[in-house]
């Protein structure tokens, strides 16, 4: 299985492991804040288990970590404001969104910028 799942193209593996790091971050503060007892229990194990998939996710990109780690970083600002728009309704503000452009323009200036 894991053989078959690292023929994925590595911005798949990226995709799905920001979503789960962010959506799993998400669950996890929401379980913090909003929930008691085994509710809070419960959405803290799912918490756990999306966070772990993150790191299994992550791990499985057939790729040096240290040339793609800037595609990451782009790609988990993006996965993050989109989740904290579903999950928290908020709207990023224009300092985000500036910052974020530099973040997505650095990280694509480290994955892309071929030295000789």
């Amino acid at each position: 299985m894991i053989k078959s799942l690292q023929n994925i193209h590595p911005i798949f593996i990226i995709l799905i492991a920001t979503t789960l790091e962010v959506s799993g971050d998400a669950i996890i503060r929401k379980c913090i804040y909003t929930h008691t007892g085994i509710a809070r229990v419960s959405f803290a194990l799912i918490g756990m288990i999306l966070l772990f998939g993150y790191g299994f996710f992550l791990n499985l990109a057939p790729v040096d970590f240290g040339k793609i780690v800037g595609l990451y970083i782009a790609t988990l600002f993006v996965v993050w404001q989109v989740i904290n728009f579903i999950a928290f309704q908020a709207v990023p503000t224009l300092p985000v969104m500036i910052g974020g452009a530099l973040i997505v323009a650095g990280g694509l200036i480290i994955t892309f910028w071929k030295t000789q």
